[in-house]
This record gives structure tokens, sequence and C-alpha cells, in this order.
């Protein structure tokens, strides 16, 4: 009776198994590959190569850039043309920045490990008050109504701009699964654009489901730039980061951490 029973068992675990196998495979089956998104560069600017890039964005046809390192952070308003900042503001030290966003004339800028949102005045940079996050900061966009913040795993969290409450919990994935490293973010006509960190891939992701439907490749960005010096050369963690879109032109901008270019694209 016994080896009846554990024979049972044995089969309702396996077909079990072969059930969920099967759900898997069908699961992945219904999410395409990622689209590969095409770039063309079409313009080149120097970038201040102090400048550890964290969060980039357009407002008003100006260039707003976050930057990161404790005792090098900054919110700044960059003149494209010369790389150089026409209006700063400094953290404090102990601050390391991350990602920025502009919602409702508020500029909010994360930290990366001090659990600090720094809310700003978008018109004068004075700071108008310090909220708590409870986690890492990354990645910093917004959609209109909420903040969408990355930690650097393949959630993003949308999140209530007066509270710090998260509100909803998007996990960020393709056909392969979850995708983690997601970095630097740009709400662009619908979709969320991703940096992944350490790689050159830039992601799009549906907002609603979180999946993956583009990833372009910009490895060869820094090559098509022309530059001579590539900062990776010294510290591998000087990737690609940085994705500002102009509305007034439609172009993405985009940088890395510590690199001597801002290159205008387009992608196709």
């Amino acid at each position: 009776m016994n080896k009846i029973i554990l024979s049972l068992v044995v089969v309702l675990l396996f077909t079990g198994c072969k059930n969920t196998e099967q759900q898997d495979a069908i699961v992945n089956n219904t999410i395409p590959s990622p689209a590969s998104i095409q770039y063309a560069l079409l313009k080149v600017y120097p970038h201040d190569t102090s400048s550890y890039t964290q969060g980039l964005f357009f407002h008003n046809n100006n260039l707003y850039e976050g930057t990161g390192w404790n005792g090098q952070s900054k919110l700044m308003i960059v003149d494209i043309n010369t790389g150089k900042s026409i209006k700063k503001v400094e953290l404090p030290y102990e601050f390391f920045g991350e990602g920025i966003t502009l919602l409702n004339n508020k500029i909010y800028q994360l930290t990366w490990q001090d659990h600090k949102v720094i809310v700003y005045d978008a018109s004068t940079f004075n700071k108008i008050t310090e909220l708590e996050w409870p986690y890492e900061g990354w990645g910093l966009t917004n959609n209109g109504k909420q903040l969408i913040i990355s930690t650097g795993g393949s959630n993003l969290y949308f999140v209530n701009p007066a509270t710090m409450k998260i509100e909803r919990t998007l996990g960020v994935s393709d056909n392969n699964g979850y995708i983690d490293s997601i970095n630097e973010l740009e709400f662009v006509n619908g979709s969320i654009y991703a940096n992944k960190y350490m790689t050159d891939f830039i992601l799009k992701i549906n907002p609603e489901t979180g999946i993956i439907e583009g990833k372009a490749d910009l490895s060869n960005l820094m090559k098509e730039s022309g530059s001579s010096y590539d900062p990776r050369t010294i510290d591998a963690g000087f990737v690609l980061n940085g994705i500002a879109f102009n509305p007034a032109n439609q172009h993405f901008f985009i940088t890395g951490k510590r690199w001597p270019f801002l290159a205008e694209i387009t992608f196709k």
C-alpha cells in the first residue's frame, strides 16, 4: 500500500513539474524578444569629464544634469555647446547624488545610499525639503503624476511625490525573465527608456507591463564620437549613463559617467 501511495506521489510530482515547465514555456513564448532599436548620431557636444553623470533631462530647451560622488555631487543647468554649468547647486559632502527629474516646478534628486530625496524649486534651485526613501536611489523620472524610481534591481517603483509612498511596483522583464541593474530613466512619449548599468544598452520599457519592447546597442558610440579619450580605460564604472529627451526637436541626448562628450541622436 505504501509503495502504491509513493508511486502516486512521484507521478503527481512529475506531472506537476512537467506542467510548470510547460506553463513557463508558454509564458516565455508569449513575450517576444526586444526589438533592435537603431540610432543615428546627429551631433557631438563637449561634456565635462569631472561630471559623474547620474541624471539628465531637458526642460524649456535647457539641459539639466545631476552628478554623483561624495564631495562632487551637483544639480546643474548645462550649456550644451560648452559643457559648462551656467547654474548649479552643490550637495553636502555626505550625499552621493543620483537621478533627477522635474515635476510640478520642483526638481527631485535622489541620493544613493542616504535614503534622502532632495526637492528644489525649479526656478531658483533653492532647497524646499528633504524626503525619505527607504531603498537605494538610482534612476529617476516621472509620468506627469508619479515619480518613477529604480534601485539597481529589476523593479521600477511608481511613487507619490509628496509622501514618497510606493503606489505601484513594476518588474522589468524580457523573453528571458527579469532584467536587473536598471539605472538612469527617462519617460518619453508613453515609454520608459533606461540605461542598464555596466552595459552599453538602452532599454525601452512598457510602463504598464514592464516588458522590454526594444533595446539599443550603443557600444560603438564612443568610437563614432571621434573622442580620443575613453574614461572606461581608467575605471570600468565610468559607463554609459544619462538619457535626456528634448521635446522641442524630438532628439535624445546621451552621455556617460565622466564622458568627454554629449551625443545628440535619434532612435529609429
